[in-house]
C-alpha cells in the first residue's frame, strides 16, 4: 500500500516560564492504511484519532516537549497501545508538563522509525530545545522539523533551555544538507522546501532571529 502523509491541526496553548500563548498546531501522520506514525500530540486526542482512523499506531515521536507538542501524548498513548518517543535531553521539559511520568522510549540520532515499508531517519535538532529532533524520510521527500525550522527561518530561541546559535548550527549542518527538493512539514504554520530556505541563513544569522 501507498505510504503517505496525512495532516491535521489542533489548536490550544503554549506555555513557558510564565507566559501562556494561543496556538494551532499542526500534526503529521505518516503511514499507510494499515499503519502511521504520529508526529507530535499537542492538543486533542480525538482530533488525532480522526486522522489516524483504524490504523495501528506504530508510535508517537514528539519533536520536543514544549506542552504544545506533548500534553495529550500520554493520553494518545492509552487509546493507541503505541509508545511515546523522546530525546533524553528534552526530559526536563517533558516533567514540567507530565511530572511523575516518563516517555515509553527514547529518540537517538541516526535512528530510523519504520513505518509502513518507509523509514523515518531521527535527526537530533537541538536549539529550540535540548533534544529537539527532526524526522527525515528520504523515500517520501519530506522532513519534519517540529519547531527547528520553519518557513521563513528559525524557532524562537528566546525562552528557557533555548539557543539561536546551537539551533543556527543545527538548520545548518542537519536540515539545509538535505537535497533542495525536500518538503519541510513545521510543527506550525506552512510546509516549505529545503531549498526555499537554505539561500536566508546568512539573514537570519544578521537579524539574530
Amino acid at each position: 500500500m501507498t505510504v503517505r502523509v496525512d495532516h491535521t491541526v489542533t489548536s490550544g496553548t503554549f506555555s513557558l516560564d510564565g507566559q501562556t500563548f494561543d496556538v494551532d498546531n499542526n500534526v503529521w501522520v505518516v503511514g499507510d492504511d494499515s499503519e502511521c506514525v504520529v508526529v507530535d500530540a499537542p492538543h486533542d486526542v480525538d482530533a488525532i484519532l480522526r486522522a489516524v482512523g483504524r490504523r495501528r499506531v506504530v508510535a508517537i515521536v514528539a519533536t520536543h516537549a514544549h506542552d504544545d507538542h506533548v500534553r495529550v501524548a500520554p493520553e494518545l498513548s492509552r487509546a493507541t497501545g503505541a509508545p511515546v518517543l523522546l530525546h533524553p535531553d528534552d526530559r526536563v521539559l517533558w516533567d514540567l508538563v507530565h511530572p511523575g511520568t516518563a516517555p515509553d522510549g527514547e529518540l537517538r540520532d541516526g535512528a530510523t522509525i519504520e513505518v509502513a515499508g518507509t523509514g523515518l531517519r531521527v535527526l537530533h535538532t537541538p536549539g529550540h530545545s535540548p533534544g529537539a529532533c527532526s524526522l527525515y524520510a528520504p523515500q517520501l521527500g519530506v522532513v519534519f522539523t517540529g519547531d527547528t525550522l520553519f518557513a521563513g527561518g528559525p524557532g524562537a530561541t528566546g525562552r528557557s533551555y533555548s539557543d539561536f546559535g546551537t539551533i543556527v548550527d543545527s538548520i545548518r549542518t542537519r536540515l539545509l544538507t538535505l537535497p533542495p527538493e525536500t518538503v519541510v512539514h513545521t510543527g506550525h504554520g506552512d510546509s516549505s522546501t529545503v531549498g526555499d530556505e537554505a539561500p536566508h541563513l546568512d539573514e537570519w544569522i544578521a537579524r539574530g532571529h
